[in-house]
């Protein structure tokens, strides 16, 4: 491997080099030390900012890398004791400082003169934060965040038994690619038997989630949990009616597109049904698309593909790589899903995936390597909030650099037939998740909108979204208990409520960096960057504009992405 350099956190000039956590009393001075001082010029409040912003940096790292061992390997008591003892012991002590700091620099007759890029959304987030913080909520806060362990526990530890060998439900999830289609169907409906033996349980669970959810949403002054969201999310720059515009829009541009994809499907494997389980093969027949043998080799080509989009890139993963921040294949006992998780400290975070030996591995190691791009960029931004941007904003990052380096999977794909494949797929899969991500998001609108309502009246409604957004070929007859419950694999629902139309909202920005690359590689990759840099130091439609796309989610506009994704399509085909 070449040399490169590793980066290095910044010196802990506020809270010292030595400083462990080991119990709350480590950490209180240093509150007491911030919610006490003196602040007599704007450049004492800066330095307040700066000094609340490392202690800050060093709590999240903390508490990242207890999540990060617990999700790779949810059986050990051990790391499930310190993700506990940290959102038990820490974290709600946290939440009232925070407040209390808040109101401090908010109450500052300084804080006009911090005229700094960053300074007046970081402002504005304050003041939302501080209309919306109840004490009482902080102990409803603890019990969600115990009772979103118990979600990923239950689904780490299914596992089915495919001619003999135990397989993750990743694993077995690959088989659906089979061209036998007796296999396809015996993955499916064990995946299916595996998944409903839990149903009830997740059923109680989620109740117990969404009541706890809707108490804090009341004492906070809100009708629902919907609405109290976008409050602490921050969504300053859109409301629940533009979402419910896109729901509108995707039904109408994107639902037909991918209903005209389902009846193609059907005329080339030729059977007289499309159940559940063929919607995953190669229509022509052919087996899965192998594009890497294991995470090792998943790494390498990844790393050869950002080198193609720009060496700048494929370093920022050798060195993630150099410092051991991979947790890639999939294993009994680690949690589902994947994630880049930024490391407020150090600035280089760490990608968990659970890789077999997909297309849509490669997908996923490249969007949330986008995620990585993202915070290599922002890391030397003096405060952390800078840091953080919107999901709107995030998911831009990561969605982008799947159609990006999608020009660079040659990588992955040495034979040109299987490069057409893997890009038909991904575009296909593009069109497939716009009427998901508006099924997921208009689901959970109804879901607080009626926080009253019984586990049947949920699976009814859930039925009733997925039909809106549904092709009309697909037949589950038979598997209709199934489909009930489908709604139970979205994790987000569980664990990140709310975060999910933002994926949709980030997909047509992503189409246009892509549409912007394809015209011109330099050009549109600037753009690309230049956006990721900002972090959170303007709107979200600044950012996108720095991007030179537009936050745009009306009909028009997402008719003219479909029309351009639509004849990529034919381009390849």
């Amino acid at each position: 491997m070449q040399e490169i350099e590793i980066p290095q956190r910044k010196p802990r000039t506020f809270i010292g080099e030595e400083f462990a956590l080991n119990s709350w009393q480590d950490v209180k001075p240093l509150y007491e030390n911030l919610l006490n001082r003196s602040l007599e010029n704007a450049q004492d409040l800066r330095q307040w900012f700066i000094d609340r912003s490392e202690l800050e940096s060093f709590l999240s790292e903390n508490m990242a890398w207890r999540y990060i061992k617990m999700t790779c390997d949810t059986v050990s008591e051990e790391n499930q004791k310190n993700y506990q003892f940290f959102v038990e012991q820490i974290q709600p002590e946290l939440s009232v400082y925070s407040d209390q700091l808040n109101k401090k620099a908010l109450e500052s007759a300084f804080l006009d003169e911090l005229t700094d890029a960053g300074f007046h959304i970081t402002i504005r987030g304050m003041k939302k934060s501080v209309e919306i913080f109840r004490e009482e909520n902080i102990p409803i806060e603890t019990q969600i965040q115990t009772k979103q362990t118990e979600y990923q526990a239950t689904t780490a530890s299914m596992t089915v038994n495919i001619n003999g060998e135990e397989l993750t439900l990743p694993k077995a999830g690959d088989l659906l690619q089979s061209p036998n289609r007796e296999i396809r169907e015996e993955a499916w409906t064990k995946i299916s038997e595996r998944r409903y033996q839990d149903h009830e349980k997740l059923d109680v669970l989620f109740n117990e989630l969404r009541d706890l959810r809707h108490q804090l949403a009341v004492n906070a002054g809100f009708v629902n949990f919907r609405d109290y969201m976008f409050a602490a999310m921050g969504r300053f720059d859109y409301t629940p009616q533009d979402c419910f515009n896109f729901h509108e829009a995707v039904a109408e541009t994107v639902v037909p597109l991918v209903d005209e994809m389902s009846k193609e499907r059907l005329e080339k494997l030729n059977i007289d049904n499309l159940r559940p389980w063929d919607l995953k093969v190669d229509p022509d027949g052919k087996p899965a698309l192998k594009p890497f043998k294991n995470g090792e080799d998943l790494l390498d080509k990844t790393v050869e593909c950002f080198e193609r989009i720009d060496p700048k890139l494929a370093d920022y993963i050798r060195i993630m790589r150099r410092m051991g921040h991979f947790d890639v294949e999939s294993r009994k006992g680690k949690a589902p899903g994947g994630y880049n998780y930024p490391l407020e400290e150090i600035g280089v975070p760490f990608i968990f995936m659970n890789a077999t030996s997909s297309l849509r591995d490669v997908v996923t190691m490249v969007h949330e390597g986008g995620h990585a791009i993202h915070s290599f960029e922002v890391r030397n931004l003096p405060i952390n909030s800078f840091r953080n941007p919107t999901s709107e904003v995030a998911e831009l990052a990561s969605m982008s650099m799947e159609l990006i380096s999608m020009e660079h999977w040659g990588v992955f794909f040495d034979d040109e037939e299987d490069l057409k494949r893997a890009k038909i797929e991904h575009l296909e899969d593009i069109l497939e998740v716009l009427p998901w991500i508006a099924t997921v998001d208009k689901f959970q609108h109804w879901i607080y909108e009626n926080p009253t309502h019984s586990i049947e009246e949920r699976q009814t409604e859930w039925i009733k979204i997925v039909e809106q957004f549904s092709d009309s070929i697909t037949n589950w007859k038979g598997f209709e208990r199934f489909k009930r419950s489908t709604w139970q694999r979205q994790l987000h629902i569980y664990e990140v409520p709310f975060y999910y139309i933002e994926y949709g909202m980030a997909q047509l920005g992503a189409i246009s960096v892509w549409r912007n690359y394809k015209k011109d590689a330099k050009k549109g990759l600037d753009g690309y960057i230049n956006a990721l840099r900002l972090g959170y130091t303007t709107t979200i439609g600044k950012i996108y504009e720095a991007a030179n796309v537009k936050f745009d989610f009306s009909k028009e506009y997402i008719a003219e992405l479909m029309d351009f994704v639509k004849d990529e399509l034919e381009k390849l085909k």
